[in-house]
């Protein structure tokens, strides 16, 4: 290992005890055990080796949001990693992910259900995606047709949904981000609910909430939140090709 790697192993291995301080930290505040919480770590964009170096230093789960450069690092990475597929997915792409990754947290219309379902053989455990910030540029369904894309879930023997995923707006200040996370908590509830009433044997698989990134996880953990993204936070500034 050269200079220049063992300096960025060092500085990724502070910023990873940083993260986990910080999760401590909240599940502290929250009541909460640290084992209920899942770290993803969002390696888009970011290469093989600055994931590789994460792995070695425990973290085993990775989002990655463009089926292409997933394709690429995963057939490039160790089979140990768990990956996510936490993106928008085109149904025409459905085929490429299902049966490859542990978990797609960006189920948001029934024409991807219809397509996840067809196009693989083995069970698919998916979360369905939430639009809890009201705007245009982000995916997800309203909250009130949460029950009817789930309704359309369940009906495939194919998927399993295991969950919620939500995404609040932007802000400087973490604690704007709190409310959303409360809304998308709510739903779920409210899911929870309906399936113990129509669905009581699928209860027990919606245990996941995925909320929260590198700003404002330590909120979304206080409000509930089983799986947060992070990106940034662990890999530094993330870097775009010109």
């Amino acid at each position: 290992m050269s200079g220049a790697e063992s300096k960025e192993l060092e500085a990724m291995k502070a910023r990873l005890a940083d993260v986990e301080r910080r999760i401590e930290a909240a599940c502290e505040r929250a009541g909460r055990e640290r084992a209920d919480v899942t770290l993803i770590a969002v390696s888009k964009t970011h290469s093989l080796e600055a994931i590789q170096a994460l792995q070695t230093l425990g973290v085993r789960d990775f989002g990655e949001s463009y089926v292409q450069e997933w394709e690429g690092k995963a057939e490039a990475l160790s089979d140990a990693i768990r990956w996510h597929f936490i993106g928008g997915l085109q149904s025409n792409k459905a085929r490429f992910v299902t049966g490859r990754v542990a978990l797609i947290h960006s189920v948001d219309r029934k024409s991807l259900i219809k397509a996840l379902a067809r196009r693989s053989e083995e069970l698919v455990e998916v979360l369905l995606q939430v639009n809890i910030s009201g705007e245009e540029s982000k995916g997800g369904v309203e909250p009130g047709d949460v029950a009817s894309l789930y309704e359309s879930a369940v009906a495939r023997s194919g998927l399993r949904v295991r969950g919620l995923m939500g995404m609040a707006p932007y802000a400087d200040d973490p604690e704007e981000a709190r409310p959303y996370f409360r809304r998308l908590r709510e739903c779920f509830d409210v899911l929870r609910a309906f399936v113990a009433d129509s669905f009581p044997d699928e209860e027990a698989s919606l245990t996941e909430l995925s909320m929260g990134m590198s700003g404002d996880f330590e909120v979304a953990i206080e409000e509930g939140a089983t799986l947060i993204r992070v990106g940034s936070a662990l890999f530094g500034e993330r870097i775009y090709d010109a």
